[in-house]
């Protein structure tokens, strides 16, 4: 008879808490547990076991754990950079959206089993053989206990390459099949390893799940018609690339079709562009699309999301270089990505004329004027009938785009502004962590990339902060009240 996931004595009532906490009360009493000292990461770690234990996952991928579980990395960090009771908020947005799934009825009511290892006679290749049969059959039951035993036998980023094996091919039916393992890991170096064992297993089931086949037989040809895998590919960037990524950045930045990305870095890097520069120009290239796009949809963040991710694994040295090559070179076929395509300015932007038109302001008038435009946001319905697929950006969103390039291009400080958008990113409940997301995403990246062309990430980060905002913002709203904002 199956039993429900035990987890251990201290951490249990707290994620009996979010599990059991009605909807109503969950802002106010979340709220309460932060200021009365409970520390923001046994928080996390609750509402993340909460939502792995009770709320399954349902066709498609909004819902269940999957949110909130790729939340949390983006969550403790802008919480850590926010002052006083703001920096309260991502943690309650967070707690929120899981308890909201958990007491959902299309996701609930559910009870993660207890599982046990399984091998396959003891061995990890033969194990690894099944989980390999298994996931390609959609038996996503039998992975679960194959990758139980494969953490013992394993590290973690071992079990992640495997894990991956089937997940970079599904990036092309969803991003999340690539995204949702990856942001989980990142939450689990956080959280503990030890916790592997219970969150790691909702990524797992995921991914695992039947599907429609995906090939990589695309992405391989054209590792093998350049010789990727066969050249001793330079690993760390440095000043002497900035040339030569600002043009890989700028070619991609400019295409049309986004089909063509895979080739224009495979070709870099058989140029002799390193494996973190290569990773810099297609994030650059990413935010330049970004910003290109006229989406309205506030969920279309995973071109940047997207680079984000795979620029951290680019990192680990664990990692094997045919699943880098892969993970990097599937980056334009998740259809979230591909959504941009069919909504792209002609040219870049925002436009420099329109930039150039702009009256001259102070930094604190700039910021102002770009909080004071967002806050009026969106224009006409708050949430259009339509499918999201179709929104549109308005005319004042592309505005508060020109505003923060005005801003970059004044060379005011860029801590004023991250600070204002982590603000507004976590107001936002509507994209269910989408919004905070791509904040810490874009954050990571102005860091990660060279000055002369950092500044596009923020310039896009405001952009989304514009389309995302005031959709639906009532966890914020309840906040506030009882935070007395």
């Amino acid at each position: 008879m199956a039993r429900p996931v035990a987890y251990p004595e201290s951490i249990e009532p707290l994620v009996r808490f979010v599990e059991e906490t009605p909807p109503e009360h969950i802002v106010a009493r979340t709220h309460d547990r932060l200021a009365a000292g409970t520390p923001v990461k046994d928080v996390l770690l609750a509402s993340a076991l909460a939502v792995v234990r009770s709320s399954d996952l349902p066709p498609g991928h909004h819902g269940g754990p999957l949110h909130p579980l790729a939340g949390l990395h983006a969550v403790r960090h802008i919480a850590a950079r926010l002052p006083g009771e703001y920096a309260r908020l991502p943690v309650i947005q967070n707690v929120a959206v899981a308890n909201k799934h958990i007491h959902s009825p299309a996701m609930g009511p559910f009870i993660l089993p207890d599982a046990q290892p399984v091998s396959e006679q003891d061995s990890v290749e033969a194990t690894l053989e099944s989980f390999r049969m298994a996931a390609s059959r959609g038996v996503y039951h039998a992975c679960d206990h194959y990758y139980l035993y494969l953490l013992q036998r394993l590290s973690p980023m071992q079990v992640l390459e495997h894990l991956l094996h089937v997940a970079i091919p599904k990036n092309q039916l969803d991003d999340h099949y690539f995204l949702f393992p990856v942001f989980t890991w990142r939450a689990l170096e956080y959280l503990g390893w030890e916790y592997a064992q219970y969150i790691g297993r909702a990524p797992v089931r995921y991914v695992t799940r039947p599907t429609m086949p995906a090939s990589l037989d695309d992405v391989d040809a054209l590792i093998a018609t350049f010789g990727l895998l066969e050249r001793d590919l330079r690993v760390a960037t440095g000043d002497d690339e900035t040339a030569a990524l600002t043009a890989l950045a700028d070619e991609i930045g400019r295409c049309h079709k986004f089909s063509e990305v895979p080739g224009m870095l495979a070709r870099a890097l058989a140029d002799g562009v390193s494996l973190e520069g290569a990773g810099e120009g297609l994030s650059v290239g990413g935010s330049t699309l970004f910003l290109r796009s006229q989406t309205g949809n506030p969920m279309d963040v995973h071109i940047n999301t997207g680079a984000n991710t795979r620029r951290y694994l680019l990192r680990q040295p664990e990692l094997s270089l045919r699943t880098k090559l892969r993970a990097l070179l599937v980056w334009n076929t998740g259809p979230e990505v591909l959504m941009a395509q069919r909504m792209l300015a002609p040219d870049l932007q925002p436009e420099p004329e329109r930039v150039a038109a702009l009256p001259p302001r102070t930094q604190d008038e700039l910021l102002a004027d770009i909080e004071a435009l967002i806050a009026r946001l969106p224009v006409g319905e708050r949430l259009p009938k339509a499918n999201l697929a179709t929104w549109r950006s308005t005319d004042e969103v592309k505005q508060a785009a020109a505003l923060a390039q005005q801003y970059a291009n004044a060379g005011y400080a860029p801590e004023a502004l991250i600070a204002l958008l982590g603000r507004i990113a976590c107001r936002d409940n509507f994209t269910e962590m989408h919004a905070l997301k791509h904040h810490q995403a874009t954050y990571e990246e102005f860091h990660a990339t060279r000055p002369s062309l950092r500044w596009r990430h923020l310039v896009a980060a405001v952009q989304a902060a514009a389309i995302s905002h005031g959709r639906i913002q009532d966890v914020y709203e309840h906040a506030a009240e009882v935070m007395g904002f």
